[in-house]
């Protein structure tokens, strides 16, 4: 998006059926905001008890000490009923100086893109379709994901990675990271490699792992753990998955705290099918000062891979992980 480069205009619309392109295109935008100095951020999330009037406060009402301001509108459903279509046309009819206002929808039908409210907004604001990869697509999107960790893959490589990812692009935005985390920059990659990241995933699957320590499976880690210590690398991305999934719990802490629907929870933090409920139980089990603690554990590991820290660090993450499949005595 090179145009957030630019002054920002004063309202944005993403809507569409590619969940990851959704949130990407949510944190681009946050992201560029900061950097124009949008510093006070507003989050609405609609569900059945939204009250619309919080809608129109925050977009009459001056930013904190008079900064930029930021407004998020999340409306899951895409359906704000009577008194949020009313809302919302308001809303697109004047928007607040030195404001953004982001609407985030999901794939709207031929008949909801056809409501007053809708097109409004269509016409107000600036719009950002998140559509679909299709398969077509998909080798090249992942080529062109791939350069931007500088790594380069030859066309019969792309098409066995495309085969493995198909119809989910957040399994094939992991193979990337796997992948340039691997390889690094300026790496080569070709069929052997694509093939080899295909095998890896058949032996050990990162989500497996998750499983087990958040739902405090001893047996089914030290397993796992022990069959990649067997093919001798280092546990970089091991490191990498249970970093990502601490980082999850502190977020789903948060949006808990803050009355988040699940739903919201779940697409934002890319808790998809049962994991949601595993990260729900390791966060009663483990709680939040053990989840900090784990994370200052997983920068340590990774400094032992690097040479930079004592200790070995296969051993440092069994540790980690077995004290993470434990109960704590106190929760945060």
């Amino acid at each position: 998006m090179a145009s957030l480069k630019q002054p920002l205009p004063a309202a944005y619309v993403v809507f569409g059926e590619e969940d990851l392109l959704r949130i990407e295109a949510v944190d681009a935008l946050r992201a560029a905001a900061r950097e124009q100095e949008y510093f006070d951020r507003q989050v609405l999330t609609v569900d059945s008890h939204f009250d619309w009037s919080l809608l129109r406060e925050a977009t009459q009402s001056m930013g904190l000490f008079s900064e930029r301001k930021l407004i998020e509108i999340h409306l899951p459903t895409g359906k704000p009923g009577k008194e949020g279509a009313e809302a919302l046309l308001q809303a697109a009819a004047a928007f607040a100086e030195d404001t953004v206002t982001v609407l985030v929808l999901p794939n709207m039908d031929k008949t909801q893109q056809k409501s007053k409210w809708f097109q409004a907004w269509l016409q107000a604001a600036c719009v950002l379709e998140c559509k679909a990869v299709s398969a077509a697509q998909l080798p090249r999107w992942i080529e062109q994901r791939l350069q931007q960790h500088q790594l380069h893959m030859a066309a019969d490589a792309l098409d066995v990675l495309a085969q493995r990812v198909e119809g989910n692009l957040l399994a094939a935005k992991q193979e990337i990271d796997k992948l340039a985390l691997l390889h690094g920059a300026g790496a080569r990659l070709g069929l052997q490699d694509a093939q080899q990241a295909v095998a890896d995933v058949a032996r050990f699957d990162v989500f497996d792992l998750a499983q087990s320590w958040m739902q405090g499976n001893v047996s089914r880690v030290l397993q796992l753990l022990a069959s990649l210590q067997s093919e001798g690398d280092e546990p970089v991305l091991v490191v990498w998955a249970v970093s990502e999934d601490l980082r999850a719990l502190l977020r789903l802490k948060a949006g808990l705290s803050s009355g988040e629907s699940e739903q919201i929870l779940r697409r934002n933090l890319r808790l998809w099918g049962d994991k949601y409920a595993w990260a729900q139980q390791a966060l009663r089990r483990v709680g939040v000062r053990r989840v900090l603690m784990a994370l200052q554990q997983c920068a340590l590991i990774d400094r032992q891979i690097k040479g930079a820290a004592d200790g070995k660090a296969w051993q440092s993450m069994q540790d980690l992980l077995l004290d993470l499949c434990q109960k704590t005595q106190k929760h945060s």
